[in-house]
Formats: C-alpha cells, sequence, structure tokens
C-alpha cells in the first residue's frame, strides 16, 4: 500500500456534517445493538445451555468477548476516524481485497439481512394490536420456483418493506434527522428494557423459581445434543455448548461496530467514538445480563427453554400481567425494533461510501447529497434489503414456510466472527506497520485483552465450524464469492 494511502486513511474526512456527540454516538451503538434478540433467543440458549448457571455464563462469556472486541476496535476508530469504520481498518492493516470482501459480505447480508429481519420483526409484533398484518395474509401468494423456495408478499412483508422504505427516506434527508429518531427511540427502548428487567425483579418475583434457578445453578435439565451422543451433561459437551450459545448472545450483541462506520460524522471522534464503544457495550451487556436474571426470577427454567415461539420476555411479563403481557412485550418490541432498524440503515450506508470512494462499488455510492448524507449508498443498501424480504424458504415436510435472510443471517454469523478475529489482528500489525502514526487512545490491555478475544473467538468459530456445519461453511462460500466481484470492480477502474 503507499504510504498516501496509509497518510490519507488517519486524516479526518472534511466532506460530511459532524454533528454525532458523545449522547448520539453512544445512541447508535446501544440502538443498534437492542433489537429483539434479547427477547428471544435465551429459550434456545436454555435449552443448549441446560441450566440456569451455564445460560448466565454463556451471557458473561459474549460480554467479555464484545466489550474486549469495542476496546481494541477504540484504537483503530482513534488512529483512523474515517467514513467506513471496519472496512477501512481491514484495507489499511492487510489489503484492498480483505476490505473489499467485509464490505462485500456487509452489503449481501450483514447488515442488509439484519435489516430485513429487524424490519419483519417490526412488522410481525404490529400484528398484535393491528390483526391485519399476518403472515399468512397473502397480497401475493407464495410462487415456488424451485422445491424449497418461495416468493411472496404478505401483509406483513408489505409493512416491512414500508419500514424499510420510510427510514431509508428519512436518513436521505440529513443526519439530524437521524439522529433524531435514534436518540429518541434508542432512549425509549433503553427504558423500556430497564422496565421489563425491574418488573421481573421486583413485581414478578417468584419465590419457587428463585429457588429452583438459583438455588441449583448447575444441575443439568432439559438440555438438547449439540449433537448425535454429545450434551450439556458431560464436562466436554459442556464447553461446546457454551460455544454453540454464542449463536444466540452474539448475534443479539452484535453491530456495535456499527459507530465506527459513521467516523466521518462524530465531533471529535478520536476520543467520542472509542468512549461510545466502551459505554455502548458496558450499557447494553448490562442489561442483558440483567434481563436474563429477570427471566430467572420470574419463571421456573424450563417455562424458559419452552416458551411459546422463543418469546421469553412475553412469557415473563404475561406471568406478570396476565393478558396484558403480550400486547406490553409487543408494543415494546416494536419500539426497539424501529430505533434498531434506524441505527443500521444511518450506519450501513457509510461503509458503502467508502467502498464507492475506493471504485470498488457503485460509483455513485461514494458521493453525498446536498444534505451531505450518502443518499445512493442508503437506496441501494434499501433496496437490497427490501429485496431480501421477498423470498421464502419452503418445509415440504411440514409445508410451512420460513425467511431466506433467516437462513443467510445464520450462515454469516460465523463469517462476521472471522471479520472481527481479522480485524483485532490487524491490530497487532498496524502497530509494526504503521508504528509513528497518532494513537490518541490505545487498545486497552494491550495485547493481552486483544489477543485473549482472538484465542477466544477463534474457540467458537473452530466448534461452529465442528459442529454446525451445515449453518457455518455457506458462510465462506458468500465470502468467497465476493472475489470475483472485486476482480470485476478494481477491472472497471
Amino acid at each position: 500500500m503507499s504510504t498516501s494511502t496509509s497518510t490519507a486513511a488517519v486524516q479526518l474526512d472534511t466532506e460530511f456534517k459532524r454533528g454525532l456527540g458523545l449522547y448520539a454516538s453512544t445512541m447508535v451503538v446501544v440502538g443498534s445493538m437492542i433489537g429483539s434478540g434479547i427477547f428471544l433467543v435465551s429459550a434456545e440458549m436454555g435449552r443448549q445451555t441446560g441450566s440456569p448457571g451455564l445460560l448466565l455464563t454463556a451471557w458473561v462469556l459474549t460480554g467479555v468477548l464484545t466489550l474486549a472486541a469495542a476496546l481494541s476496535y477504540g484504537e483503530l476508530a482513534a488512529m483512523m476516524p474515517r467514513a467506513g469504520g471496519q472496512y477501512v481498518y481491514l484495507r489499511e492493516a492487510f489489503s484492498p481485497l480483505w476490505g473489499f470482501l467485509y464490505g462485500w459480505t456487509l452489503f449481501m447480508v450483514i447488515q442488509t439481512g439484519t435489516i430485513a429481519a429487524v424490519a419483519v420483526g417490526f412488522a410481525r409484533y404490529t400484528g398484535y394490536l393491528i390483526p391485519w398484518f399476518a403472515e399468512d395474509r397473502y397480497l401475493v401468494a407464495p410462487i415456488h420456483f424451485s422445491s424449497g423456495y418461495a416468493i411472496s408478499l404478505s401483509t406483513v412483508q408489505l409493512l416491512g418493506v414500508a419500514l424499510i422504505a420510510l427510514l431509508t427516506w428519512t436518513n436521505t434527508r440529513g443526519l439530524d434527522w437521524g439522529k433524531l429518531i435514534q436518540n429518541v427511540f434508542t432512549t425509549t427502548k433503553t427504558g423500556a428494557l430497564i422496565a421489563l428487567i425491574g418488573a421481573g425483579l421486583f413485581v414478578g418475583w417468584n419465590p419457587e423459581a428463585v429457588s429452583a434457578n438459583l438455588g441449583d445453578l448447575w444441575t443439568p435439565r432439559g438440555a438438547v445434543p449439540i449433537a448425535p451422543g454429545l450434551d450439556a451433561t458431560t464436562g466436554y459437551g459442556l464447553l461446546i455448548a457454551l460455544c454453540v450459545a454464542q449463536v444466540g448472545s452474539l448475534f443479539s450483541a452484535d453491530a456495535w461496530n456499527n459507530i465506527t462506520f459513521t467516523a466521518g460524522e462524530v465531533k471529535d471522534p478520536r476520543r467520542n467514538i472509542p468512549l461510545a464503544l466502551a459505554l455502548g457495550t458496558v450499557i447494553v451487556i448490562t442489561l442483558y445480563l440483567l434481563a436474563n436474571a429477570a427471566y430467572l426470577v420470574t419463571l421456573p427454567f424450563d417455562a424458559i427453554q419452552q416458551a411459546p415461539s422463543d418469546r421469553v420476555a412475553t412469557a415473563t411479563l404475561e406471568a406478570i400481567f396476565p393478558g396484558l403481557g403480550a400486547m406490553i412485550m409487543a408494543i415494546g418490541i416494536m419500539i426497539s425494533t424501529f430505533g434498531c432498524n434506524n441505527g443500521l440503515i444511518l450506519a450501513g450506508a457509510r461503509a458503502y461510501y467508502a467502498m464507492g470512494r475506493d471504485g470498488v462499488f457503485f460509483r455513485r455510492a461514494g458521493t453525498l447529497n446536498e444534505h451531505k448524507v450518502p443518499a445512493w449508498g442508503l437506496l441501494l443498501q434499501g433496496i437490497w434489503a427490501a429485496v431480501l424480504i421477498l423470498p421464502r424458504t419452503y418445509n415440504t415436510t411440514t409445508q410451512s414456510y420460513g425467511n431466506l435472510y433467516g437462513d443467510l443471517l445464520t450462515y454469516v454469523i460465523s463469517a462476521a466472527l472471522i471479520f472481527y478475529i481479522l480485524t483485532i489482528a490487524g491490530l497487532f500489525r498496524l502497530r509494526v506497520k504503521m508504528p509513528d502514526v497518532d494513537r490518541p487512545y490505545r487498545a486497552f490491555g494491550y495485547p493481552i485483552v486483544p489477543a485473549l478475544y482472538i484465542l477466544g473467538a477463534a474457540a467458537v468459530l473452530l466448534v461452529l465450524f465442528t459442529y454446525q456445519t451445515a449453518t457455518t461453511w455457506p458462510g465462506l462460500v458468500i465470502i468467497v464469492a465476493g472475489v470475483p466481484a472485486y476482480l470485476f470492480w478494481t477491472r472497471r477502474t
């Protein structure tokens, strides 16, 4: 890489409007992390881990990994406060190809697939209040184009597409619109999550559940097999279960890195981005641990494991407020998913802006509109996210429909972990490659904390590739498919 390219990477962007202070930046971190996962994934994690103690341990492990990664990213963000964030870090640490492969996977699935999933989650819970929105109320009935796939447009899908369109449009009107929505909805949903926690810990306190769960933290019960003959009832199975359970908890705690994409719009980014990463992840992980504590003091463990449709938070509120819990939770999740999607939409387009500016994506994505935002990147992201809502998977045995983006997101959870590991490995590489660059913040606990993250995440990744092959190896195919795309873009320039 040329010296001029490296020098440009550490300079401040001047083309954006710097409108995100520390509070707004922290709201981007918190708002992008808290979606609907915390209200759902503890059921599956409970089945995998088989005991209250291991369920909490799995969440603690997620918290340690996430915080270690965020503290490490802080150095990269302070060193290279450019729009594009993680894309820029990988480009500078390794090569433009690695930066592109991350941006490619981000656009194809990670960001857009998550936007699609969150939008449909919003629409599903709207159906609790307005029954017209239902997954089996079709405007266009499923049209099968193979034995396992179809395309359809239900009222839920329509509302999901409409939500993406609305938030994409508001974000094209300027940073102030996106910031306002983010601050209002993130503050509201954080308050709602705190209210859920308070209701569980103080109103829903169930002496029988407390005695059974907290009085007997470690005895396995109801553990499902991770692989034939392997579950959490043995020492080795316990370790494997903890790693496999990270799929749910890490996904629920993901998107903390989105603030790095918006570095060009953060005031005093060398100070505020590292602080926002640390504050935001600490806030969210603390709330997640407390939420699980609230579940455990309200519900017996088997009720957590067997919560209808895995809606643990709904079951918790139903136990506290019979007949009202589902409606209260629906409103809470609607607020949460609305704010989450705004943060994802706002941040993602900045990565495509950096790619377009580098000539490895559509050129127009690398331009700003009159409101100083990457409108074309927002538009492309919105279109693709909306497209991902329409295809359905079809189970011929149960004759039921699923969502294609759900499978794609499952596939790329491991891929996202690969890029996190590579990015933190890039921290070590850049200490050697660019030793004289100013680092206003240096990674906490370097080199031990970043190294421990790499080892811990690599162990989780190894287990997933060994025991969850059907949902991990396809993620590598998506990444590798980016190589010919990279050659296409670079040969055009």
